[in-house]
């Protein structure tokens, strides 16, 4: 059996946003932070292209402990109203899509990335 080691994150902030079930003009949040949303955190961190493998970063285990589970936010958004360019040169009039993004607010976590591979947490850290 391989020895396993611990990187401890604390995500802290005034907005945060861990996606889950996101669809077309309505942005929702988890209450904690997702697995896929850390992952993608230390990716941007680590300058990973997006079409480079995670793997690696997949097999972490993950938990999370919510020292303050924030509130939820909702923003009222919209976008558009303007136009853009066919290919046939036209012009193609959009209208104001109207949407709603939520965010947790002054929430505070502390994530556990777990895993045998010392080099990769050192990387991380």
């Amino acid at each position: 059996m391989s020895e396993r080691h611990t990187l401890l994150l604390r995500l802290c902030g005034p907005l945060q946003a861990w996606g889950i079930d996101s669809r077309f003009s309505v942005r929702d949040t988890g209450r904690e932070p997702s697995k896929s949303g850390v992952v993608g955190l230390l990716c941007a961190a680590l300058g990973r292209c997006r079409d480079r493998p995670v793997d690696d970063l997949a097999r972490l285990t993950m938990a999370v402990r919510a020292d303050r589970e924030g509130d939820i936010l909702r923003d009222y958004h919209v976008a558009g109203k303007g136009g853009y360019y066919r290919a046939s040169g036209a012009i193609e009039r959009t209208n104001v899509i109207p949407g709603n993004r939520y965010y947790l607010s002054d929430a505070r976590f502390l994530v556990g990335l777990e895993g045998d591979d010392l080099a990769l947490l050192t990387d991380l850290h």
